[in-house]
């Protein structure tokens, strides 16, 4: 059965062996960060800190920074359990609408729009047990941990932010970090290219005063994970949330903005932003491994605080990779492949690795079945949503494995010939990127380390890959007994 919240989560961590409860007191300035990265890099638990210097509120932090608690975390044994089901899915859309991509995407996304997957409204839901308005909101009161030493302030670094698109009344759920600036505001990192952000330009191109803001802290794993998914701003995350959970989220009316907010939150903070209104944001030690840049954000302003009687406080840290996104990003990856292949069919496979954090490297395999396919592949990738923001693209052949970052180097660094097999474009790059001189603009590498043939102006015959012959693997299997060598290396297939 899927979780409710985040407690049910933390008794199966804890049952698994898989989280430590740390009762000596801790600092949430820095010293979390440091005793959350140590265990981090030493493949160890999650973390809850009972007793945070200056606060009666427990941090959770680490609950996903490992493979087999984001498996956990969405109750599978792997995503591409949920790819599958994905897939399968597909299949039934195939065979149903009208031909076309639109028509295929359109069904598929009134498919998981049906039935179990749709959110539930209820009242009298937990994350309201408390409600502090006025002079009795102080963000203060939360353990906020400042991550990094040149952090201009403490962050909310796990926030599930959540607002509504003023023309079409679409609710969407994105994670976004917050600096404190003071009890009542923070900052809102919303990048320009996401739906937030999207959200924001659009209530101020129509005049309204305000943009109604609800930030969730907490929930079931499944919600906490939809707010990174890089969805079309029409697909509601709470139904990807119930599709995983393969029962609805619980919802509830917020208590002072017209927003709907995850039941089981342990804390919600209700406010607004004002178009135009903005103030400088930053530096923050982010998941490119260095800070980014003090820039002008917009400010959000919370008006009420509601949450459980005795809540517990997510928040996570990132820095040079791999941090606790990279395992987030890695089911991202996993579950959009099936809807990539779906615009793309001649993908085989894809891996976003920890050292390109997503935005940098993506490696793709495909089948190759005519000259200059491979740019296909790349051009369309640029064009399919936030990949287009993708810096580099190395493009190999569907026998390669792209999960094995050494074969990929192998072949890369034989395959290609520079001069014509490296596609330069200028377009949209992530707001993080610290190396182009002009912000959110600039320039990409598409590399094609695919086999080349006489259409693409090769005409030597490709060489083949160096392998033992069948026969001799065999006949050598057979005598590695006798050979005495068992206790060296195992026999094959053994």
């Amino acid at each position: 059965m899927p979780y409710q919240d985040l407690r049910e989560f933390i008794a199966f961590l804890e049952s698994k062996g898989d989280l430590r409860r740390i009762s000596a007191p801790v600092d949430p300035e820095l010293e979390i960060t440091e005793i959350a990265h140590r265990l981090l890099r030493a493949g160890g638990p999650a973390l809850l800190f009972e007793n945070v210097i200056g606060h009666d509120m427990p941090v959770l932090i680490n609950a996903f920074c490992a493979e087999r608690r984001m498996n956990w975390a969405l109750d599978v044994d792997s995503p591409d359990e949920l790819a599958a089901r994905l897939e399968s899915m597909i299949e039934l859309v195939q065979g149903g609408p009208p031909p076309g991509i639109v028509n295929k995407l359109r069904t598929l996304g009134r498919l998981v729009h049906v039935g179990a997957y749709q959110p539930r409204i209820i009242s009298n839901a937990p994350c309201q047990e408390v409600t502090l308005s006025d002079d009795d909101v102080d963000l203060y009161r939360l353990p906020i941990i400042k991550c990094w030493p040149e952090d201009a302030a403490p962050y909310i670094t796990l926030p599930l932010v959540i607002t509504k698109d003023p023309e079409t009344g679409t609710q969407n759920y994105g994670i976004y970090r917050m600096q404190v600036y003071d009890r009542r505001t923070t900052g809102m990192h919303w990048q320009t290219h996401k739906v937030g952000a999207r959200h924001y330009r659009s209530s101020g191109a129509r005049g309204d005063g305000r943009l109604e803001v609800a930030v969730a802290l907490g929930g079931d794993p499944a919600s906490i994970w939809t707010g990174s998914a890089p969805l079309p701003p029409d697909i509601d995350e709470m139904v990807l949330a119930g599709f995983i959970r393969d029962r609805g989220v619980e919802l509830t009316p917020a208590k002072s903005v017209d927003l709907l907010v995850p039941a089981h939150a342990e804390i919600v903070l209700e406010g607004y932003v004002v178009p135009g209104e903005e103030r400088v944001e930053g530096p923050f030690g982010d998941h490119t491994g260095y800070y980014s840049l003090a820039e002008p954000y917009p400010v959000f302003h919370v008006t009420t605080i509601t949450r459980r009687r005795n809540p517990i406080y997510p928040t996570t840290f990132v820095g040079r990779p791999p941090t606790e996104d990279y395992w987030m990003g890695k089911v991202t990856e996993r579950v959009f492949l099936p809807l990539i292949k779906l615009i793309l069919p001649e993908i085989c496979d894809i891996n976003m690795p920890a050292e390109g954090i997503f935005h940098n490297l993506v490696l793709v395999s495909m089948k190759k079945e005519y000259p200059g396919q491979a740019r296909k592949v790349i051009y369309g990738l640029w064009g399919l949503g936030l990949l287009s923001l993708t810096k580099v693209i190395v493009v190999v052949d569907d026998f390669v494995d792209v999960q094995n970052l050494s074969e990929v180097a192998w072949r890369v660094a034989n395959n290609i010939n520079p001069g014509a097999d490296l596609v330069i474009a200028d377009g949209p790059i992530d707001d993080l990127d610290v190396a182009s001189p002009t912000a959110r603009f600039g320039s990409k590498l598409g590399i094609d380390a695919t086999r080349k043939g006489p259409g693409e102006g090769y005409h030597r015959g490709w060489p083949p890959d160096i392998t033992m012959s069948p026969e001799i693997r065999a006949q050598v299997s057979r005598r590695w007994s006798e050979l005495g060598l068992d206790d060296i290396v195992p026999p094959p297939n053994s």
